[in-house]
């Protein structure tokens, strides 16, 4: 449960800030019924979330209470587009669910919050913004 107050103190942190919820559909992740929690968490507590679905690019960006997550089995991914995008849209928060095995252009300029929501019992280092463990 420390990961979920964890989570809902961010949200309410930022309740006047416009948040999205980014999630690798690269593969099929090992925790799906994990996934399911964070997104329906997300959906309680701030309905006004985007839910960006990404792998080597995105697939589908879409109101959170409305979003039918479909995943892949390629395994490629890469940050780079959802960053961009979060940038053109003038996200003040994203949240990115995944192992944080993808690549982004080194070049990119990110200057927003970003949470990496790993589902996983190891936790790697992030290129930047805050990892939190969410398994």
């Amino acid at each position: 449960m420390k990961w979920q107050k964890a989570l809902l103190t961010l949200l309410k942190e930022r309740k006047d800030s416009s948040i999205a919820l980014a999630i690798d559909t690269s593969t099929r992740p090992a925790h799906p019924l994990l996934i399911q929690n964070i997104v329906k968490l997300f959906g309680k507590a701030r309905p006004d979330t985007l839910l960006v679905q990404a792998d080597f690019k995105i697939r589908d960006v879409s109101p959170i209470g409305t979003a039918v997550i479909k995943y892949f089995k390629h395994g490629k991914s890469s940050y780079t587009e959802v960053l961009e995008w979060a940038k053109e849209e003038k996200i003040d928060a994203l949240f990115y669910i995944t192992d944080v095995t993808g690549y982004f252009y080194e070049e990119l300029e990110v200057n927003y919050e970003v949470f990496w929501l790993v589902p996983d019992d190891y936790l790697p280092r992030v290129p930047f913004g805050k990892p939190i463990q969410v398994a």
